[in-house]
């Protein structure tokens, strides 16, 4: 709820408005999980809350930590049984929390083991805010950034994403501001529209993977429904609205993606717009059959980038031990679960 909807909630219960704050103070800047905790409202008062509303949580159901950099990864169990998965990870700036939205994925991108455990369901704004609080009271420090780029399209949950930014961001919850944020979308061009009229100044970052539309269709289905063309020029006005420049995701697929002519194609799009790209050697995902590329391909390719003016990265690999990307892990839990 927002502190708006508390507020009509609290007065209906006939408590005065004030009570809200209190309330809203709990949820979002502390992070409790049950309503026992908010020991500055009264017996009754809890007992009432405790009757008509319920707390959002996220379980941690298993937990992995690299041994090479200290990443998390973690499977969250949810109220309903339903499993997600997030990761924590620590920069020279400070934690930065990947979050699911929803649990699974409809849009079948052939590389995401995400996308092949199938889809359940939309995770609510409290259940995404519950991700962070949770990893946060186990990481022991202070989350700074969100990445909205785990299980789920954000943008296939737009109004429960866009609460979720509204709450995540409150001058009364966790106060991370939406330049600390990340979205991450495979390409729904209205959505992206949308999100430019919103003004919110995040960062717009575009699973593209690919130079054209020919090779894009081969690996990502939502290709059919939006040209590369029509992308490109959504990207371009959320770039001018927000004064942002995007961030696009190219996965490198061995022979798929790589070549020199790709990154000359992908460079000539992409000249003379407010953007950065960001190269990341392709997960191996069970049944897919894609092998990332080699160093040596990802270097050209960011040479021939770099040439054409256009910023660019290789993704540098945090918890390499503990295959930090997600959609796996989700997948042996239900497994393990199914053959109990």
């Amino acid at each position: 709820m927002t502190l708006e909807e508390l507020k009509a909630a609290v007065t209906q219960m006939g408590q005065p408005a004030y009570r809200a704050g209190q309330v809203f103070h709990w949820l979002q800047a502390v992070g409790v999980t049950s309503f026992e905790e908010m020991t500055d409202l009264s017996k009754p008062f809890r007992a009432a809350l405790q009757e008509r509303f319920y707390i959002a949580n996220a379980q941690v159901a298993q937990r992995l930590i690299s041994q090479i950099d200290g990443t998390r990864k973690y499977v969250f169990q949810m109220h309903d049984g339903e499993y997600v998965e997030s990761v924590l990870m620590a920069y020279h700036h400070g934690l930065s929390n990947c979050i699911s939205t929803q649990v699974g994925c409809k849009m079948g991108c052939t590389f995401c083991a995400t996308g092949r455990s199938g889809f359940s369901r939309n995770l609510t704004a409290g259940e995404m805010v519950a991700q962070v609080q949770a990893a946060q009271r186990d990481g022991g420090s202070r989350i700074s950034n969100i990445v909205l780029m785990g299980m789920g399209e954000p943008l296939d949950n737009y109004e429960n994403v866009l609460r979720f930014l509204d709450l995540i961001s409150h001058p009364k919850g966790m106060q991370i501001g939406m330049r600390h944020i990340s979205l991450s979308t495979c390409g729904l061009v209205d959505r992206i529209y949308d999100l430019a009229e919103r003004g919110y100044g995040l960062t717009l970052s575009v699973s593209l993977h690919a130079p054209n539309d020919q090779i894009r269709r081969k690996t990502m289905p939502i290709a059919q429904r939006y040209s590369m063309e029509a992308l490109l020029k959504a990207c371009n006005l959320y770039a001018q609205r927000t004064g942002r420049r995007v961030s696009y995701e190219y996965a490198m697929i061995r022979g798929v993606n790589d070549s020199e002519a790709c990154a000359r194609e992908l460079a000539e799009k992409l000249q003379g717009t407010l953007c950065h790209v960001n190269l990341i050697p392709v997960n191996p995902v069970a049944g897919a059959g894609y092998q990332k590329s080699d160093q040596r391909a990802r270097q050209r390719f960011l040479s021939i980038l770099e040439h054409h003016g256009i910023a660019a990265t290789v993704r540098r690999t945090l918890g390499s031990d503990i295959n930090a990307s997600c959609g796996q892990l989700r997948r042996r839990k239900q497994e393990e679960v199914s053959h109990v």
